[in-house]
């Protein structure tokens, strides 16, 4: 077999029936084996002659989730480079704390770096593809590596302190690659979605297996929106997806009803960086029953390493899975001593061997010491192991909680607790007991599933499932658990808030309303009564107004005539005027919010207002949408005449239709741009 994903590729290229196949996909963009094997030789010539770029030289090269970054690491590779991957969301100090400690040859971004020799990735790679339009392929030899040099850094941390880069040699990458193969039985037929970043241990060891073994790679910016996701599904006929557990969740709730139909094309879906809760395992194989599911557990330092077929043993759902041909494992106590471990009390920590570990640190000798010991990799995972050898997860050792010389394991609580139906998600984490006489007591942050929580329901429930001294002592609830670029729960920011507000209720009665407002299309029969409407309608006359001048008027409509009547006026004016209408379907109650266009602070009153409306109307139960429609077209004849008809002054524009009623179905939780607030 090939020895490197370059030789893979180099014969892929050359091989009749692969070369004209599809290697990688990205939006439109199609990329042939034979033009990524040009692509990859024009890169190599380049990148040596134009910049000295040769064998053990390092190359750092932002992670972009586009074909350029595949290419630039395939051509640093032929030419036997080291390369290092950014994430593409790097800031420019830690860029720059990367490239001062490991001094590289060439830096391709076109992120800022001041101090930094940079070469714009993107003009490079378009150098690339015009070489390639006028068929300049150059006479370049690849030469096989030697298993034990180095072929890639992936830097684990860089966000404080000294860099950490995980030194993964070719015998490393090869054990990897054909760990995952094997692992999810990976073929070349296969179509393999991966919305991960291309920087990280999960996304990397897929796209190496998919361009190993003649499979097509799809690319996808993340997994924010699930239509993008159902585009690349459908348009590229994808058979396979690697996910995170917790996009999951969110893919779930964007997608609802279609989730079934789209993921259920999928041949199988791998999930990686972390384990999938117990609930979702049987939450998933019930949904796709004709969807293998995989969970894979792995690190930087091991690629994926444990696999586990969920479709195939539901009576192992609470199992991380059984270490792959070719992986040891054993579990030692905090002396280094082998232990046999069958449960959480005599549970110790996880340590592998195999040729898919790293070769060690870059320039941490010390790091190295602690990690590597006698051939032997020691993770900071507390497990234990049944007698097939599965293995069970615990925690990170500095994550078990110690509840009077009991031993409490927060991935267990987590599991028992999603299966509650009150909670979508949570995290578990040890404080201390305030009582003193404990010492650690596990506390819960809780997402619900809905606006609705009852925290003496949780804890009758747990009751039943676990231990008493296993049971939280507090339930926190928060609209969002925090969770690193991986999706991954960061535990040391749960630690964080503990830290800063203790037992406090973060989500009030007013935020939980505000991060609970979904926008609601589709409505039951059900009328709001009056009483309810009057209350909802004073939200909006208590909403701030510039200079207290109060200019609006709020129109509420609940005659079901006049409202198809409003619906028909308004769509055809819309649809002539090529303005956006849409979502209009079969609300019970119309508010329109109207103000006067003389006042300079007409549309800030009427959004506040609106968003007040919007609120107090989710407080009830009730759902809304907003549509703006009209604050384009009510000067429009035939939408003037008939907002003559409800009295609103012509001086007046209709900032926002509200239209509302009880919701039919859950609304959706769309995904939120976090990364937009700068603190100074």
């Amino acid at each position: 077999m090939y020895k490197t994903i370059v030789e893979a590729v180099l014969a892929h290229g050359q091989e009749p029936g692969l070369a004209e196949k599809t290697a990688v996909g990205f939006k439109g963009v199609k990329i042939s084996y034979a033009q990524l094997c040009s692509q990859m030789k024009i890169a190599a010539h380049k990148l040596h002659t134009q910049y000295g770029v040769d064998r053990g030289d390092i190359v750092m090269l932002t992670a972009m989730s586009k074909p350029e970054y595949v290419v630039m690491l395939l051509g640093a590779q032929y030419l036997g480079a080291v390369t290092v991957p950014l994430d593409k969301k790097s800031k420019e100090k830690n860029i720059l704390d990367v490239y001062q400690f490991i001094n590289p040859k060439l830096l391709l971004t076109d992120s800022k770096a001041v101090g930094a020799e940079t070469v714009s990735l993107k003009r490079f790679y378009q150098e690339v593809l015009e070489a390639a339009e006028n068929g300049a392929e150059p006479k370049i030899e690849y030469t096989l590596p030697r298993q034990e040099d180095v072929a890639e850094m992936l830097f684990t941390t860089g966000t404080t302190g000294t860099p950490k880069g995980a030194m993964l040699t070719y015998r490393t990458l090869y054990a990897s690659t054909h760990n995952t193969w094997n692992g999810v039985g990976m073929q070349t037929s296969d179509v393999v979605l991966i919305p991960l970043p291309l920087n990280h241990s999960v996304g990397m060891r897929v796209l190496r297996t998919s361009l190993y073994v003649g499979a097509t790679v799809v690319i996808q910016n993340g997994f924010t929106f699930a239509k993008e996701l159902e585009r690349n599904i459908v348009d590229f006929a994808c058979t396979a997806l690697v996910c995170v557990p917790a996009s999951i969740d969110l893919i779930m709730r964007q997608m609802q009803e279609q989730f079934v139909g789209i993921l259920g094309r999928l041949r199988y879906i791998e999930f990686g960086a972390g384990s999938l809760s117990y609930d979702m395992k049987k939450k998933l194989v019930s949904l796709l029953p004709q969807t293998t599911i995989f969970n894979t557990w792995g690190s930087t330092e091991t690629g994926g390493a444990i696999f586990l077929n969920v479709s195939e043993r539901p009576d192992k759902y609470m199992a991380l899975g059984k270490p792959i041909a070719g992986v040891t494992l054993k579990v030692v106590d905090k002396d280094g001593q082998e232990v046999k471990a069958r449960d959480i009390d005599t549970a110790g920590r996880m340590v592998l061997k195999g040729d898919m570990q790293m070769a060690g640190y870059y320039n941490l000798p010390e790091e190295n010491a602690k990690t590597l010991v006698d051939g032997w990799l020691y993770t900071n995972d507390m497990v234990y192991t049944d007698d097939e050898g599965f293995v069970y997860m615990l925690g990170r050792a500095d994550a078990i909680i110690n509840v009077g010389g009991e031993k409490v394991s927060p991935i267990e609580v987590e599991n028992i607790a999603q299966e509650f139906e009150q909670v979508r998600e949570c995290g578990c984490i040890g404080v201390k007991d305030p009582d003193d006489t404990l010492g650690f007591v596990p506390v819960l942050y809780v997402v619900p599933e809905g606006s609705e929580f009852d925290g003496n329901a949780l804890t009758k429930f747990l009751s039943t499932k676990m231990e008493a001294y296993k049971i939280p002592h507090r339930y926190i609830v928060i609209e969002e658990l925090p969770r690193n670029r991986m999706q991954k729960l960061d535990y040391k920011m749960l630690r964080k808030m503990w830290e800063e507000n203790g037992d406090e209720e973060l989500m009030n009665p007013v935020i939980r309303a505000i991060y609970n407002r979904h926008s609601v299309r589709d409505f039951t029969d059900e009328q709001i009564s009056r009483a309810k409407l009057e209350m909802i309608v004073k939200a909006g006359i208590y909403a701030p107004s510039g200079h207290n001048m109060q200019t609006w008027k709020f129109t509420v409509i609940q005659d079901a005539d006049t409202i198809a009547h409003f619906r028909e006026v308004v769509s055809e004016v819309a649809k002539e005027k090529g303005v956006y209408f849409y979502g209009f379907n079969n609300p019970v109650t119309l508010l329109l919010v109207s103000n006067d266009r003389r006042n300079d602070n007409c549309i800030q009153d009427s959004s506040c207002a609106a968003e007040n409306i919007m609120l107090a109307a989710g407080s009830y139960g009730i759902g809304t949408v907003w549509l703006n429609a009209l604050k384009t077209i009510s000067d429009e004849p035939k939408v003037r005449e008939l907002l003559n008809t409800y009295g609103i002054p012509k001086t007046h524009i209709v900032w926002s239709t509200i239209a509302m009623g009880y919701p039919a179905k859950e609304p959706k939780a769309l995904a939120k741009k976090m990364g937009v607030v700068q603190w100074l």
